[in-house]
């Protein structure tokens, strides 16, 4: 293992010692194996390749002030997962065995979780795909199951950053009674061209509306919406649509856990100014605060010019502490590894 700089780390791909993988045959799960390679030698007929049998995960482990190494809710993403698996006709993956497969792959690669203190974690990520050949349109009669895991560091380096995001109202992410509320790839897929345009105009994320009418918010490009009204409400959009964030829903516990009342509505982006705080959420940043969203060349104000609003700096700070271990763990969220 070379030398890691923690405090240097960013979102990216790193080899560690291992990832872990099972292989479904004949109806039946092997025993999962910890494989040294991140290569796979995939038939070029697979699924995953022809016809979108693919879908993943994302979750972090981290290295709490007690020197123990848990993990954050995984227990959530392997409920995601399997219906994302019957959704896409897919081989599914027990809870259990979920859970276990990410214990045992961070358990092996111990030496990258990042240290206490230096804000990083390391990133889990669970991939389930067609490797049976199949050319006629038909789900595979055999899937792999993957769990690969890479260290990352704090996405946020100095404190809470707002940005400012993009409606592009001649794309959409994904369709009503489609397939926004799984975690595939093609949802991804379908976004890369827009958020390559929108980096080009100067903004980091877009915000998507509802398909058919583009009148109500979904969600941004990889994160569900967010938002803290006037009167100190949190508020998160109600879709078809749009992936149930296990963030979301962390965020929303905590929030009814300091008094804090939760709606989960249907958002008219009308509403947008009548905000006090906004924000995109998600596994990599827990909260990112949107303080701009311009639609049609008009600019739209959703929160403070700079910085994170109050409250939703309170919540990350309230999942931030009971991630590393420093805030008490009352829901129990943290799974040890060891």
């Amino acid at each position: 293992m070379k030398p890691i700089d923690w405090n240097s780390l960013g979102f990216a791909y790193m080899d560690t010692n291992c990832h872990i993988r099972y292989v479904w045959r004949d109806g039946a799960w092997d025993e999962g194996e910890l494989v040294v390679s991140p290569y796979i030698n995939l038939h070029i007929a697979a699924t995953a390749l022809h016809y979108g049998q693919a879908a993943f995960e994302g979750l972090k482990a981290f290295r709490r002030k007690d020197g123990k190494v848990s993990l954050f809710r995984p227990e959530e993403n392997a409920k995601r997962m399997l219906v994302t698996a019957e959704r896409t006709c897919m081989a599914p993956v027990p809870v259990d065995m979920f859970v276990d497969a990410c214990r045992r792959v961070v358990k092996a690669n111990l030496d990258y979780v990042p240290p206490y203190g230096t804000g990083g974690s390391l990133y889990v990520r669970p991939l389930l795909i067609g490797s049976g050949e199949q050319i006629g349109v038909a789900p595979a009669e055999e899937y792999t199951f993957i769990v690969l895991v890479t260290p990352v560091g704090p996405y946020y380096k100095g404190g809470l950053q707002a940005v400012k995001a993009i409606v592009l109202d001649g794309y959409d992410r994904a369709a009503p009674q489609g397939t926004g509320h799984i975690k595939i790839g093609g949802n991804y897929a379908a976004a890369l061209y827009p958020h390559l345009l929108a980096k080009e105009k100067g903004y980091p994320v877009e915000l998507y509306l509802d398909a058919k009418e583009h009148k109500w918010i979904d969600e941004f490009a990889t994160s569900n919406f967010l938002a803290i009204t006037k009167d100190g409400k949190y508020v998160t959009t109600k879709s078809s649509s749009i992936l149930p964030s296990i963030t979301n829903l962390t965020l929303q516990q905590l929030a009814k856990d300091a008094g804090i009342p939760v709606e989960i509505r249907p958002v008219a982006f009308d509403e947008i100014e009548d905000f006090a705080e906004v924000a995109a959420c998600g596994t990599a940043v827990v909260v990112t605060p949107v303080n701009e969203i311009e639609r049609g060349g008009k600019m739209y104000r959703t929160g403070p010019e700079i910085g994170c609003g109050p409250v939703l700096e309170q919540l990350y700070n309230s999942v931030q502490g009971i991630q590393y271990g420093e805030l008490p763990d009352v829901h129990g969220w943290n799974v040890d590894v060891e």
